[in-house]
């Protein structure tokens, strides 16, 4: 016997309509629907059954069946035996021709009837599983533009923080503290924000925004410049202090561009809606250059460098300026200085001329001594030595001969005792540094990590980092915090996180950024 009820297209037409509405698949409609009729069979014929319904997706012919699982004779009674959903095979027979032991028979059921409860119940359901199939959804489509730029319209203010309409589409969240500081947004004011990241919840998608984030701006420059959309123009870093000041590094490999002055535009029409957008926050554009003074020099605009001196162990670099340019260089509160730094991932310090002189004579002092102290030399020799443009004692030890034979009054038998002592200094201090480091439990990965100088190492270890995993396993922000600021950059910090990632799980620079 088979219950199926005659077609129904206006149940399509309703199917097809509310999809529409809610933007989602019919397939969703369909099984909502479904679930309904099931619920309500149940209710009628009894909740004890296995009961499913079926709605035609050509014609809209309902039909409802009690299901049942052909089970082993032998199982009848036992623990998991359910009379109301299994049969053996002698009385599916009832339902199928040839029954098997793991098949599904169905048994037909009428249509039941829709009175006022069962459709209230219909729509009860259904309102559930569109509104699930609604969030889904929304979280699917916005966990896609995390990183993108969104528009939306202030619904309303809590404590500081913000809810934006995303176009009808959804809700936004603001934090107070991703707002840029001085703004005040007022219900329905249309403002633009960049999406931080979205996460599932009971109640929808919850999508938190910022405005203060370096890639917003980046983003903005994206949708201002042509020449950055399509890619003529790249942005190589971003520095900001939130609505008071920031700096942009942008480069182009058509030498007939002029990457800084496409991206300010005539008379600074292309970076005025940046400007505005970011609450009048002062932008530096500045020249990327692949030579790490150069393009130190740049970032430190305004102000004139005299003289630079970059580190490449420490990636330091001493920026020399007159005296005049050095409130400049530092800008108000350290500001101009410390944008620099993040922009380019270069500890700098700024210093005058006489300044700069009592630097490099406390470092000519430390070098004597060191010289003195690790190769047991008198100071005459030790002046010799830092004259000849020798900076560390590993210089010394494994330098050709010939180096130091050269300077006037060493001959190879000095030459050889002096590499005899520097090498014996640095045995000593290798087997130093080696127990210090497995008194503290450290592993000899993180111990021989030449990516940080061994004093730092050291530090790590203090903190109670113990291996190169977890180094690895930090944020760069932890490991500057561990570190301090002025040892080391956020910028910095994540470079050595990422060259710890790559030693320790041969995660590569690439893989990173694309999981960033």
């Amino acid at each position: 016997m088979s219950f199926e009820s005659m077609p129904r297209q206006d149940l399509l037409l309703a199917i097809d309509g509310l999809a529409a509405e809610k933007q989602i698949t019919r397939d969703i409609v369909f099984e909502s629907l479904e679930a309904a009729i099931a619920k309500i069979a149940r209710q009628k014929y009894g909740e004890e059954f296995d009961i499913v319904a079926h709605i035609d997706h050509k014609n809209g012919a309902i039909r409802v069946r009690r299901l049942f699982a052909v089970i082993d004779p032998a199982n009848v009674g036992g623990e998991e035996y359910d009379g109301n959903t299994q049969l053996t095979p002698a009385e599916a027979k009832k339902y199928s021709a040839n029954p098997q032991i793991g098949d599904i028979v169905e048994d037909p059921l009428p249509e039941p009837e829709f009175g006022r409860m069962a459709f209230q119940t219909a729509k009860q359901i259904m309102t559930a599983r569109v509104r699930d199939a609604e969030k889904g959804r929304q979280f699917e489509e916005f966990k896609d533009e995390i990183g993108d730029i969104v528009n939306g319209v202030v619904k309303r203010a809590e404590f500081g923080s913000i809810y934006l309409d995303i176009n009808g589409k959804a809700e936004g969240y603001i934090k107070n503290t991703e707002l840029i500081p001085g703004e005040r947004l007022a219900v329905g004011d249309r403002v633009r924000a960049l999406i931080m990241d979205v996460v599932r919840s009971n109640s929808g998608p919850q999508i938190f925004l910022t405005r203060t984030h370096p890639l917003f701006m980046e983003k903005l420059f994206f949708q201002e410049v042509p020449e950055i959309y399509e890619g003529v123009i790249k942005i190589k870093s971003v520095a900001r202090a939130p609505g008071s000041h920031a700096k942009v590094a942008v480069q182009s490999d058509d030498p007939s561009v002029d990457p800084v002055g496409m991206t300010v535009g005539i008379k600074g029409t292309r970076i005025q809606p940046v400007i505005n957008e970011c609450h009048g926050e002062k932008i530096d554009v500045i020249l990327y250059s692949e030579d790490p003074a150069a393009f130190i020099v740049n970032a430190i605009a305004p102000a004139k460098v005299a003289k630079i001196i970059v580190d490449e162990d420490t990636h330091t670099a001493a920026v020399v300026v007159n005296e005049d340019q050095q409130s400049l260089a530092i800008g108000r509160r350290g500001q101009n200085v410390r944008l620099a730094s993040q922009l380019t991932g270069w500890n700098i310090d700024v210093m005058n001329e006489t300044e700069e002189q009592e630097r490099r004579t406390k470092e000519t002092k430390e070098k004597t001594e060191l010289f003195i102290r690790g190769l047991d030399v008198d100071e005459m020799i030790a002046h010799l030595l830092i004259a000849e443009g020798f900076r560390s004692i590993e210089e010394i030890a494994f330098i050709e001969p010939s180096e130091l034979t050269s300077i006037d009054g060493f001959d190879a038998a000095l030459a050889g005792e002096l590499q005899a002592r520097a090498r014996a200094y640095l045995d000593k201090q290798e087997q130093d540094y080696l127990e210090s480091g497995h008194k503290l439990g450290m592993e000899d990965t993180l111990l021989f990590f030449d990516f940080i100088k061994r004093p730092t190492i050291m530090k790590l270890g203090h903190a109670g980092i113990k291996s190169l995993e977890d180094l690895a396993d930090l944020a760069s922000d932890e490991l500057t915090e561990i570190l301090g600021a002025d040892e080391m950059s956020p910028r910095l910090a994540a470079r050595v996180i990422m060259k710890a990632r790559e030693l320790a799980y041969g995660i590569g620079a690439e893989e990173e950024e694309e999981n960033a």
